[in-house]
């Protein structure tokens, strides 16, 4: 089989499952000390369970990924120079005079996908808004918890397009193909969030989607800052502004507190929009601004060419 054939150096197969065996070796090897320096081991879910953790405050969760996100970038670069035999850049994290700006966008354009989604929820009346973050409670605290979810979602963007977009996809496709890659690789990371509270078949299929879209992202851009925004804006605007779960998750800080009553195959239940086919909408939405923006850096390019 072609991925797994050895030409010179080892062929993607091996490459994928020994970059595996580093992730699962750092992220434990790592996660230990920060675990026993930041989270109250008392305070641990006596029940290992998805819903256990979901119902845990926001410091384990902030803490598990930052174990991953160090864990999964060291050892992303090692196989990327040990196994690949490539500069760990090569993955699409060069940084340049776009890097911010493909950043911004990213955010951006997430934040625009999911104004769309509330705002057809809201017009079809699947959506009642309840209240406002600053009708109750204290508004500094509030802005302290939303800083450091911004940090959480900033450390699950880079992890999980380090992961999926990077390393998994272009090895994928370096091994098969683009489409074998694409499909793959979104299969992997629609997997890897079956532990989240509420998942069902409609989420697996939505977060599929929600990996070819940022497959797509890629792609069309050529590196992983825009894709890496698009995540963190996703999250962000999905959870703390909008006020929906963020797959499953519901322990977040929120600006907008609302019910939803709209039937669950449309807006995706206790899961939140990437289990229902409201998603859609948002993607749609989505390929047509990253068109758009990509259109726009090339004008931009050859103005100042």
């Amino acid at each position: 089989m072609k991925l797994f054939v050895y030409q010179g150096r080892l062929r993607s197969g091996w490459r994928l499952i020994i970059h595996t065996i580093f992730v699962l070796f750092f992220t434990f090897l790592i996660g230990i000390p920060i675990t026993l320096i930041f989270v109250d081991l008392d305070r641990l879910p006596s029940e290992p369970s998805a819903e256990a953790y979901a119902s845990f405050d926001n410091r384990w969760l902030f803490v598990s990924q930052l174990s991953f996100a160090i864990g999964l970038t060291l050892a992303t670069y090692l196989a990327r120079r040990w196994l690949d035999k490539k500069p760990f850049r090569s993955l699409g994290v060069e940084i340049n005079c776009y890097t911010i700006l493909d950043l911004l966008a990213g955010i951006i354009i997430a934040g625009l996908m999911m104004g769309v989604i509330f705002l057809l929820e809201l017009v079809f009346g699947w959506l009642k808004i309840e209240g406002f973050a600053w009708q109750v409670g204290d508004i500094s605290h509030l802005w302290i918890e939303v800083f450091l979810v911004a940090i959480l979602f900033i450390l699950v963007g880079w992890t999980e397009e380090l992961l999926s977009r990077g390393y998994h996809l272009q090895n994928l496709v370096e091994g098969l193909n683009l489409p074998a890659g694409m499909i793959i690789s979104s299969l992997i990371f629609a997997m890897l969030h079956q532990a989240n509270p509420s998942f069902t078949l409609s989420a697996f299929l939505g977060l599929f989607s929600a990996g070819l879209f940022f497959c797509f992202a890629y792609i069309w851009i050529g590196n992983l800052w825009l894709p890496i925004g698009l995540h963190i804006g996703w999250n962000f605007f999905e959870g703390v502004v909008f006020g929906f779960q963020v797959s499953g998750l519901t322990n977040l800080p929120k600006l907008i507190y609302h019910s939803v009553s709209g039937p669950e195959w449309m807006t995706g239940g206790e899961f939140g929009p990437e289990a229902g086919m409201i998603l859609l909408s948002g993607l749609f939405c989505g390929f047509g601004l990253i068109i758009a923006y990509r259109k726009w850096i090339r004008v931009m390019q050859h103005k100042l060419a």
